[in-house]
């Protein structure tokens, strides 16, 4: 009977311990979920009709693969405005204003692409016959090895005719920035030639044996054309990797790329904004300067702080050092949760030399890509490289590519609402890491002269990024025009300005991703001033909720936060920088 009395005991003990295990789990869980979105299920399904279509129609320049996403992209808009908004929870309210916003932004950016693609007309009218190949093949429809034989070697001389008509005028010459994006098409038609030939050659010996000769002629007329247009219409060599190009959208283009993005400010206000910022860093560096006992030069007081580089061998070492500073930073003042996960778990590599042409100084996430010389550059590029990733430039930085920056928003993002991803904005991404590089300013994060150099001289070249930039796509600075503003202005070195430059005029970033980081962060900070610096959220509660809540654009962030009434035609209306005119 004691030995039943005391089993029981142990029993109910083992249950009431095996509750509490649970209870605990059940907190620990509600910690990782989310509110739910019934309109979750209806962005990813449209991601993979997306991600189906754009696989299967793989010429970029195929008619066929622009109205299969039109259609695609009407259907999903008829779909949300068949919805009762009213009836949708603030969550789901937020997910179909952000995915009506998208889809019509998705159907913009196919009419601007057709309407590129009309102005080179004149230079690839032979486009169509190779986008039709590669559909016919998507298709899986039956050729006639003969014919297609025909059909290219009529290819082959087309190309060259257009090549000597050029040469002899009777073909009026683009703007040279319209011939650098028809070069660039040249180039991807070959690719999806190449893809095309690919699938049959060999495995079908009757279209080898017509074919393989006059693939190969069209094959190099497509590589003669493009070195061509290269050399003669854009002026610079298939090799050249000095001159900048670019290809300016105009500023309709511009305000409906800000429309998108919810920046309800002109390009001219944005520059205006960006004066204004820069005027400020000129007089902080002034006063560092001063400190540093330059007086006002302040240009003599950031070179040198150039000239303060680690040895060769030693940068990992200082990235390391720099970034678990910026964490316990962070987690000592209590301003954002930094699982241990995210805290332990980023990697470092070393950036090749031939990505520091485009990303001189280093590029974070979950891995940060450190930019340092190596042995085989030039001793004047060995020089710049050294001096432009100096400690104190890198101290501003750090955190930005890490944690509370890039890192830890991937983290999060990956965890958290991860459907938004579809949304993402530089807004968001940069502008939340630039955001800190303010936030820590005012907590005195940079307590030495020299940090703070190093941290204005980021904060000017971020200003200046907004000048250069939309002033490039007005068509009123030209690339070379902005690496020297770059050189004197902000005190680049000038391979290091060549490099930002041709990063933000490759093709590879959208038109607004070098504003986003100034104008982004400017967004977080004034939204931190209203909701913070008025004890309404505490910091923590502040950061944790933006990771929380997807990259998606500032003002659905704000709105989110404030619990601010959404209409179904909700419109951009945040003012959020007090220097201009409301």
């Amino acid at each position: 009977m004691k030995q039943l009395k005391t089993f029981v005991a142990f029993l109910c003990l083992l249950l009431a311990g095996n509750n509490f295990i649970f209870a605990q789990m059940t907190d620990d869980l509600s910690n990782y979920n989310e509110p739910p979105s019934r309109l979750r299920g209806v962005i990813e399904k449209y991601g993979e009709d997306y991600g189906i279509l754009n696989r299967f129609y793989s010429a970029q320049t195929s008619p066929n693969r622009r109205a299969r996403f039109k259609q695609l992209n009407t259907d999903w808009l008829a779909l949300l405005g068949r919805q009762n908004f009213e009836a949708l929870n603030p969550d789901e309210q937020v997910d179909y204003l952000l995915f009506k916003n998208y889809l019509n932004h998705e159907q913009r950016e196919l009419d601007r692409d057709a309407k590129q693609l009309e102005e080179m007309s004149a230079l690839v009218p032979f486009a169509r016959t190779i986008s039709d190949l590669e559909d016919s093949r998507r298709r899986l429809e039956t050729i006639d090895p003969a014919k297609i034989a025909a059909l290219l070697n009529d290819l082959s001389k087309t190309i060259y005719e257009m090549q000597k008509g050029i040469e002899a005028g009777s073909i009026a010459k683009p703007k040279r920035t319209v011939a650098n994006r028809a070069a660039r098409t040249v180039a991807s038609l070959k690719q999806t030639l190449q893809r095309w030939f690919a699938f049959y050659n060999a495995y079908d010996p009757t279209f080898t044996w017509w074919n393989s000769e006059p693939y190969k002629a069209v094959d190099a007329a497509l590589q003669n054309y493009q070195t061509f247009i290269l050399d003669k219409l854009v002026g610079i060599r298939a090799d050249d990797k000095t001159t900048i190009i670019g290809d300016p959208i105009g500023r309709e283009a511009l305000l409906e790329e800000l429309e998108y993005e919810m920046i309800p400010y002109t390009p001219e206000e944005l520059i205006e904004i960006a004066n204004k910022e820069f005027a400020w860093c000129e007089a902080e560096m002034k006063k560092a300067s001063r400190e540093m006992g330059f007086g006002d030069d302040w240009k003599r007081a950031l070179e040198a702080v150039k000239q303060k580089y680690v040895e060769p061998g030693k940068q990992p070492e200082l990235i390391k050092k720099l970034a678990y500073e910026a964490i316990e930073f962070v987690e000592k003042n209590g301003l954002v949760t930094v699982p241990k996960l995210a805290r332990d778990g980023w990697r470092m590599e070393m950036m090749s030399p031939e990505r520091q042409l485009i990303a001189p100084f280093f590029l974070g996430g979950e891995t940060i890509l450190v930019s340092y010389p190596t042995s085989g550059m030039t001793h004047e590029q060995k020089l710049m490289s050294l001096r432009g990733n100096n400690p104190h430039f890198s101290h501003a930085v750090a955190h930005h590519e890490l944690i509370p920056g890039h890192h830890l928003q991937g983290f999060m993002t990956n965890r958290y609402r991860p459907y938004r991803q579809t949304f993402r904005t530089p807004f968001w991404g940069e502008g939340w890491a630039l955001y800190w590089e303010f936030l820590l300013w005012d907590l005195n994060f940079n307590k030495t002269a020299e940090d703070r150099v190093g941290a204005l001289f980021w904060r000017m070249h971020r200003c200046a990024r907004i000048i250069f930039s939309l002033n490039f796509h007005l068509e009123k600075m030209t690339p070379q025009e902005s690496v020297d503003f770059l050189v004197e202005r902000v005190g680049h070195e000038r391979d290091n300005a060549l490099g930002e430059v041709r990063r933000s005029f490759s093709g590879d970033y959208g038109p607004l991703y070098q504003i986003a980081y100034m104008i982004g962060g400017l967004q977080f900070y004034n939204l931190h001033r209203d909701l913070v610096d008025s004890k309404k959220m505490t910091n923590r509660q502040f950061h944790d909720a933006i990771l929380k809540e997807g990259s998606i654009p500032v003002e659905m962030v704000r709105a989110i936060l404030t619990k601010q009434k959404l209409s179904k035609d909700f419109k951009p209306n945040w003012r959020f920088y007090q220097g201009l005119p409301k």
